[in-house]
C-alpha cells in the first residue's frame, strides 16, 4: 500500500505535537509506514495478508498489532478502511481452517517453519496453540466496528469462527480429558516443544481457566495455565456479547459468550493471584490449578504489564498495582537494567536482552505523560541510524541486538508517539 492524504494529515498533526523533538517524529513516520509499506498484501478476493516481517508467514497477534495504529485514520481513508477489514476477513477465515495455529500460509502451499509432530496442514506454518492468536482478531474486530461504525465485517465468516473459538476454549478448560492437540518438534529445546508426548505440563482439569500450550513469545508454556492470555480472552469474550447482542441478534452466542467469561473470570480471580512477602498479593504469569506458579513477566504481549492495554479489570486494583510494582523490579527474572536500556526481555531471548515492545508497553499502560515521554527517550537512545525498532537489544550495548527491524514493535513505538500526542489508536 501506498502513503495517503490522511496519513500525510497524520503526520503534519505529529509533527507539530513534537516541536522540538525531531528525531523522535522521524523515528515515527519510519516506523508508522514500515508496516503499511513492507508487510501488506491485498489479495484478489479483497482480503489483506499481512506477513510477520522477515519471515513470510502471518501470525494472527502479530498482524493485529502491526495494523492496530492505521485504526486512527479507519475513518478517513477508505483504502485502510479496506485494508483492516480484509485483514479481519483473513483472520477469521484462518481461524475456521485451525483454530490451533499460531501462522498461516498466504495459500495452501504446505510451507512450515519446521515438519512439527502436530496434525499441520498445508495452510499452516506453525501449529503452537497460543490463546492470544484466537483473542486479537476479536479486538480487531472490535475496535474496527468502534472506530468506523461499519459492521459488515460481522457476517457468516466471523460468526462460525466466533463459534469455533468459544468451542475451542471450553474444550481447553479440560485439557487433560478432552483435548486432542498436541505439539512435538524434534531435536530442539524444551522451550519450542511440549513435554508429556506433546501434550504439556499437567494442569487441573475444570477450574475456570482455559489451557495454553504456548506464550505469546511462541515459547512453551511452564504451566498450561496463562493469566494474561486468560485474562485477554475475558476483555475480548465481552465484545463477543455485545457483538452477537447489538449487531448479530443471537442470544445463544450472547448467553454463551457471558457464561464462558465468568468461568474465565472466576478462574483468574480464584488460581491466578499469588501472596507475596515483598509485594502483597499479585498476579502469576502462569499457574497449574495445583498450587504451582510461575512469577515473572514476559515482553511479549498480552503480559502482565499490558493489563490496562488490553483492557482487564480484576476485582481488586490493588492487586493490578502490586503486579506491576514487581514485574517492574528486579524480581522478575526478566527485567533487566544496563548501560543503554532497562526493561522487560524474554525467555525467547538471551539474558539482560530488553525488548522495545516492553519498553513501548510500559509507557502505553502508564497515566503520565512524563512516563511516556521517558519510554520513548529510552527507546531513542537504542535506535541505530535506520530508526526501526528491534526485537531485543543488549542492555549494556544498543548496537548488540536481535532482528535489523521488528514490524511488530514498529507499530508499536508509532502507537505510543500517538498516544504521547493524545492521539488514540482505536476508540
Amino acid at each position: 500500500m501506498e502513503t495517503s492524504k490522511a496519513i500525510e494529515e497524520l503526520f503534519e498533526t505529529v509533527k507539530q505535537k513534537l516541536t522540538g523533538m525531531e528525531k523522535v517524529y522521524m523515528a515515527f513516520e519510519k516506523c508508522f509506514l514500515n508496516t503499511i509499506t513492507t508487510t501488506v498484501k491485498r489479495l484478489d478476493d479483497g482480503s489483506s495478508y499481512v506477513i510477520t516481517g522477515d519471515i513470510p508467514a502471518m501470525w494472527l497477534r502479530d498482524s493485529t498489532c502491526q495494523i492496530r495504529p492505521y485504526l486512527v485514520l479507519a475513518n478517513k481513508d477508505l483504502a485502510i478502511a479496506q485494508m483492516i477489514k480484509g485483514l479481519i476477513h483473513r483472520q477469521f477465515k484462518y481461524i475456521r481452517l485451525d483454530p490451533y495455529a499460531n501462522a498461516f500460509n498466504e495459500s495452501a502451499n504446505g510451507h512450515c517453519w519446521e515438519q512439527d509432530e502436530c496434525g499441520m496442514g498445508p495452510w499452516v506454518w506453525e501449529r503452537k496453540y497460543e490463546i492470544d492468536s484466537l483473542c486479537f482478531p476479536i479486538q480487531l474486530a472490535w475496535l474496527y466496528w468502534k472506530t468506523t461504525g461499519d459492521t459488515t465485517h460481522f457476517d457468516k465468516n466471523f460468526k462460525n469462527a466466533i463459534k469455533v473459538i468459544m468451542h475451542t476454549w471450553k474444550l481447553e478448560q479440560n485439557h487433560e480429558g478432552k483435548s486432542q492437540y498436541h505439539f512435538i518438534r524434534k531435536n530442539t529445546f524444551f522451550k519450542d516443544t511440549l513435554s508429556r508426548e506433546g501434550k504439556g505440563a499437567l494442569v487441573k482439569p475444570n477450574i475456570g481457566l482455559t489451557w495454553s500450550g504456548f506464550r505469546p513469545s511462541d515459547d512453551a508454556c511452564t504451566y498450561g495455565y496463562l493469566i494474561p492470555s486468560n485474562m485477554f480472552a475475558t476483555v475480548v469474550l465481552n465484545y463477543v456479547e455485545e457483538i452477537a447482542t447489538e449487531v448479530l441478534k443471537d442470544d445463544s452466542i450472547a448467553k454463551e459468550a457471558l457464561l464462558l467469561r465468568k468461568e474465565i473470570g472466576d478462574g483468574i480471580e480464584n488460581y491466578g493471584i499469588v501472596n507475596t512477602e515483598e509485594f502483597g498479593r499479585i498476579y502469576a504469569y502462569e499457574t497449574d490449578g495445583y498450587g504451582q506458579y510461575n512469577l515473572m513477566d514476559d515482553a511479549n504481549v498480552p503480559s502482565l504489564l499490558s493489563i490496562p492495554y488490553i483492557g482487564y479489570v480484576g476485582k481488586e486494583e490493588e492487586v493490578a498495582n502490586n503486579t506491576r510494582r514487581f514485574i517492574l523490579s528486579h524480581s522478575n527474572p526478566y527485567y533487566f537494567e544496563g548501560k543503554m536500556l532497562s526493561g522487560i526481555g524474554s525467555a525467547h531471548t538471551l539474558s539482560n536482552y530488553v525488548w522495545h515492545i516492553a519498553v513501548a508497553m510500559e509507557g502505553l499502560t502508564s497515566e503520565k505523560v512524563e512516563d511516556k515521554l521517558q519510554c520513548i527517550n529510552r527507546i531513542m537512545n537504542t535506535l541505530g541510524e535506520d530508526l526501526l525498532m528491534h526485537e531485543g537489544i543488549y542492555a549494556d550495548d544498543a548496537v548488540i541486538y536481535t532482528r535489523e527491524w521488528f514490524a511488530w514493535a514498529n507499530s508499536l513505538f508509532a502507537e505510543l508517539v500517538l498516544d504521547f500526542c493524545g492521539i488514540k489508536a482505536g476508540i
